[in-house]
């Protein structure tokens, strides 16, 4: 580890990032199962809320635009299948 002080100060933020992108990323995971595992009429009220969820995390930078839009896809083709 460095000694210097901006080595230093990295090393704090990066933890820090590290729980809050930990954190988001939980969130987001949460959401999208609790969609497949509802019934259909569940469901299709949880998407909004996944939708909602992988959206903040995505503006916030912590997963790439396409990624989420890759999710946000998934989750409905799931839906309408049921």
């Amino acid at each position: 580890m460095g000694a210097t002080g901006s080595e230093l100060k990295r090393v704090r933020q990066s933890k820090r990032a590290n729980l809050r992108n930990r954190h988001y990323k939980s969130m987001m995971k949460t959401a999208v199962k609790k969609v497949l595992l509802a019934d259909k009429d569940t469901a299709t009220m949880l998407l909004k809320q996944a939708v909602s969820t992988i959206d903040r995390v995505c503006s916030k930078g912590i997963i790439h635009k396409n990624r989420a839009s890759h999710h946000k896809s998934k989750l409905t083709k799931y839906i309408n299948s049921l």
